[in-house]
């Protein structure tokens, strides 16, 4: 449901905030299926460290956006 709105709001939003909003939404779901198959399975141990790279790239994502957009 998460990744379906985050993809909801990127493709019908045309501010680049929001549409970044909708990817870091999306990006927040994939985190937590992850973390959540990472759970189940106890040798699933590269689902966190995808996670963990994944938020990451996150947050240079929003860093890199954020200067763009207060240029």
């Amino acid at each position: 449901f998460l990744f379906c709105v985050g993809l909801t709001v990127s493709i019908t939003k045309k501010n680049v905030i929001a549409v970044l909003r909708g990817l870091e939404l999306m990006l927040n779901a994939a985190n937590i299926n992850l973390v959540a198959f990472s759970k189940y399975d106890a040798q699933f141990i590269q689902g966190q460290m995808f996670a963990l790279f994944i938020i990451v790239v996150a947050a240079a994502e929003t860093a890199v956006a954020l200067a763009i957009a207060f240029k």
